[in-house]
């Protein structure tokens, strides 16, 4: 198998996925290492190498800019194994579904003595507004995951339940994109079960759970808390998944005994909403009233059953940890069989000889809040003063306590150090209420520990996640489709789902996209002129290309930041510099993942890669503060011809493409005016003022026709040019007619474009009545007053523009809120 493989041990008795107990490697391990060659440590570092970049090409994230972390070796799991393993978690979800349902329904399990009344009402996911919320269908739990892992003898042990936003979807078909891809030969040549069908059974689950009014074409959406979430991407990734609007507490709204989202002139029916929110966070009217994240008025609306919302208000009192400790007892009132999947052992501190027990044992045990506020505490990891203020703690409050048994995970081989090491190692499987049974996801997300002793109390995130594959009995020859097979629904408008905020990201993507052009281009003409006159023996600042660099540098600072060459590139702290611009246009993209093509995060990670070398080359090499700016630039302009490429040509012209060109076309035209107002408005010497424009025309795309078209060139050449010629794609007249065709498209709104139109037209007419040849005429003082005057007032009013496009178009209406401020009895 090669000599990393053959190097591998694991640790102690335990269980490990590769070695059998008594030493020979699993048959699929060999399999996977016949095919892949991982014996062989250059292999396996360019796995590693692959999936860094795929990761990084697929813009998948952790906690806004962090990276995932990937280890390129999967979990296998045999499939006999993964079939007790699904039987468990059905069983397990079944169950959780009738408690969920008695809790928020008859509370017999409370009033029968077989489940604590501490453990629910005082839990914090008990949603005591959620009373008699139902979701059609046989299920009111609609989705799990559990996290397990198995115990030192092989044996699968849950650690934890989540019910109430279940994460991690979204990054287990990341995952298995990406190690696909890295490990391409073997894994189209493994028995690996396809998790993409899952993704189909999700959309259609979500269908089925529509009120029965809206049966016949329901519409779904993602309820999320925004791209600032740690797990933005999760939840981007799986609205892109499923084919379906990812919104906001804000782009919604209850009116008319219904829930709409918000679109430019329009509002669009919700019907079912996949929550990504903390259940406590969905309404600041009856819920959290602090919440930024919900709906005014959704609980209302649940209750009314004008709409689903999955999992349901309130699921997240499964999640209570002392809940395990009443499971068995509970599977066997309810289902009439054993619990199959055992919890970790789990002693609540409500019950006195439970407490005791934990108190009196408190240097082995891992001890955790029922709340979920504060993160659990290793026993053994305590000092005795620390066990002594934790014990008063619990003894204070002991119902708000649990003590559990640590679990031995599993160990699998991980690459760490050119060497593979043993990891415990954990998964989150994912279970899905479908017709009248559950169906488990053939995958799962993994996770090791961060040592090779870790202890594990859950599938983490962040963390080294690890893809898992499910061994089917024979290779699979026909591969199953990864996405759902479905569209917009007949008479569906591709415009239907474009709210103020989805529009508000496109426009200022495609600002910062084109800010950060003009910036690449200008700085480009600057390094060149800086490479040829800047500390050049035989040349001076009063040298004519000592003086143009001079304008070029003021110009460029003027519209970039007041900073050097090299800090206008790689500073991301520095606002208006290049990396501050790509930064922002990175986020803006993060916000409409649902509507951007993946070759997108192509040109964004190359735009990544390219800054991150060149800070460590300037850290390497301060050298010059102008100097070696070329290549970097160049690899910069090149990603971002790629996205106006895509833009141009990938995306669909629907509404959210046009405010996307509305934030180009607008950004070109203050550009252009800002550039020529910093360079042109003043006379200077012949020699000088060639250089400039030249540079001008340079930096806006327009040398070769300016060339070929006024050979004698000239300031009023270059305003002929780049102001008034229409059939310049660079041109301010270019712009504008496109401007304003982009707006007359958008939808009608109530509060009015007139000032709008109006500002654009003033703009239009200050163009039409600039004669050039009195634009180019001086004072006694050298300045173009007329040029100056009419491009300061260009620029003021396409700064207005920018200001009531956004309060036209992308302003947030004020929340709806019931009359008094309470919705109805």
């Amino acid at each position: 198998m090669g000599d990393l493989l053959e190097a591998y041990r694991a640790h102690g008795p335990g269980h490990d996925e590769m070695l059998q107990a008594t030493g020979p490697t699993r048959s699929a391990w060999t399999e996977l290492a016949e095919y892949a060659r991982l014996g062989r440590a250059e292999r396996l570092e360019a796995a590693r190498s692959d999936v860094v970049t795929l990761l990084q090409n697929q813009g998948v994230t952790y906690g806004g800019d962090d990276g995932w972390r990937l280890d390129p070796l999967p979990v296998l799991v045999d499939e006999l194994e993964w079939q007790r393993l699904e039987r468990g978690l059905r069983q397990r979800a079944g169950l959780l579904d009738q408690v969920l349902t008695d809790l928020y329904g008859e509370r017999r399990l409370l009033t029968s003595g077989l489940l604590p009344p501490e453990i629910v009402l005082a839990h914090p996911g008990f949603v005591r507004a959620a009373h008699g919320i139902t979701v059609p269908g046989p299920h009111q739990l609609f989705h799990t995951a559990t996290d397990l892992a198995r115990n030192a003898d092989g044996a699968w042990t849950v650690l934890t339940d989540r019910t109430d936003v279940p994460l991690g979807m979204g990054y287990v078909m990341a995952d298995r994109r990406v190690v696909a891809e890295a490990l391409a030969g073997p894994y189209r040549a493994s028995r690996t079960r396809r998790v993409g069908p899952f993704y189909a059974a999700l959309y259609d689950a979500l269908l089925g759970a529509a009120p029965s009014a809206a049966r016949d074409d329901p519409r779904v959406a993602v309820l999320a808390p925004g791209p600032a979430a740690p797990t933005a991407f999760d939840h981007g990734y799986l609205a892109l998944l499923l084919g379906v609007p990812l919104v906001e507490g804000g782009d919604l709204a209850v009116e008319d005994g219904r829930v709409w989202l918000r679109s430019l002139g329009r509002r669009e029916p919700v019907d079912v909403l996949l929550r990504a929110v903390p259940a406590n966070a969905a309404d600041p009217l009856d819920l959290d009233p602090a919440s930024t994240q919900g709906t005014v008025g959704l609980v209302h609306a649940a209750r009314s059953g004008a709409v689903s919302v999955v999992n349901t208000l309130g699921s997240g009192v499964l999640e209570n940890p002392a809940l395990a400790t009443y499971l068995p007892r509970l599977s066997r009132a309810l289902l009439d069989e054993e619990l199959e999947l055992p919890s970790a052992v789990t002693y609540w501190c409500g019950d006195r000889s439970m407490c005791s027990h934990v108190i009196a044992n408190l240097g082995r045990l891992i001890v955790r809040p029922v709340s979920g506020a504060e993160p659990p505490a290793f026993g053994w990891e305590l000092s005795l003063g620390e066990r002594a203020d934790l014990a008063a703690r619990i003894a204070a409050r002991p119902a708000g306590w649990v003590g559990q048994e640590p679990v031995e995970a599993s160990t699998t081989p991980t690459l760490a150090g050119g060497a593979l090491e043993p990891r415990p190692t954990s998964l989150r499987t994912f279970t899905l209420a479908h017709g009248a049974d559950y169906l488990v996801m053939s995958g799962a997300l993994g996770h090791v520990g961060a040592g090779p002793r870790a202890t594990l109390t859950g599938t983490t995130l962040p963390g080294t996640a690890k893809d898992v594959w499910v061994l089917a009995p024979e290779p699979l020859r026909v591969a199953a489709p990864a996405l759902p097979g479905h569209g917009l629904l007949p008479g569906r408008s591709p415009d239907a789902t474009i709210s103020p905020r989805v529009a508000d990201d496109l426009f200022w993507l495609g600002r910062h996209t084109e800010r950060a052009e003009a910036a690449v281009r200008m700085l480009r003409t600057v390094a060149d002129l800086w490479d040829d006159y800047h500390a050049r023996p035989g040349t001076s600042a009063d040298d004519p290309g000592g003086q143009a660099l001079g304008v070029l540098l003021a110009a460029l600072r003027e519209t970039t930041a007041d900073a050097g060459l090299a800090e206008l590139v790689t500073d991301e702290s520095l606002e208006g510099s290049l990396a501050w611009t790509l930064a922002r246009l990175a986020r803006d993209a993060a916000g409409v993942r649902d509507h951007l093509t993946p070759d997108v995060w192509l040109a964004l990670s190359s735009m990544e890669r390219t800054l991150q070398q060149e800070r460590a080359r300037r850290r390497a090499d301060v050298g010059d503060g102008g100097a070696g700016q070329g290549p970097v630039l160049m690899r910069l302009l090149e990603a971002l011809l790629t996205l106006q490429g895509i833009y141009a040509e990938s995306l669909v012209r629907d509404v959210g493409w046009r405010m996307l060109e509305v934030g180009r076309r607008l950004e070109r035209s203050r550009h252009v005016v800002a550039t020529l107002r910093a360079t042109l408005g003043v006379r200077r010497d012949p020699a000088v003022e060639t250089l400039v424009t030249t540079a001008v025309v340079t930096a806006h795309e327009s040398a070769i026709t300016f060339r070929r078209r006024y050979p004698a060139g000239g300031v009023r050449a270059v305003l002929d040019l780049l102001l008034a010629d229409p059939a310049n794609p660079r041109s301010l007249a270019f712009q504008l007619e496109h401007l304003r065709r982009h707006l007359a498209d958008l939808p009608a709104v109530a509060r009015g474009p007139a000032t709008r139109d109006q500002l654009l037209d003033d703009v239009g007419d200050l163009l039409t009545e600039l004669r050039t040849d009195r634009a180019v005429r001086e004072d006694a003082e050298g300045r173009r007053t007329v040029l100056e005057r009419t491009l300061g007032s260009m620029a003021w009013r396409l700064d207005e523009l920018g200001a009531e496009i956004t309060r036209v178009h992308l302003t947030r209406p004020t929340p709806t809120r019931w009359p008094g401020g309470r919705r109805p009895a």
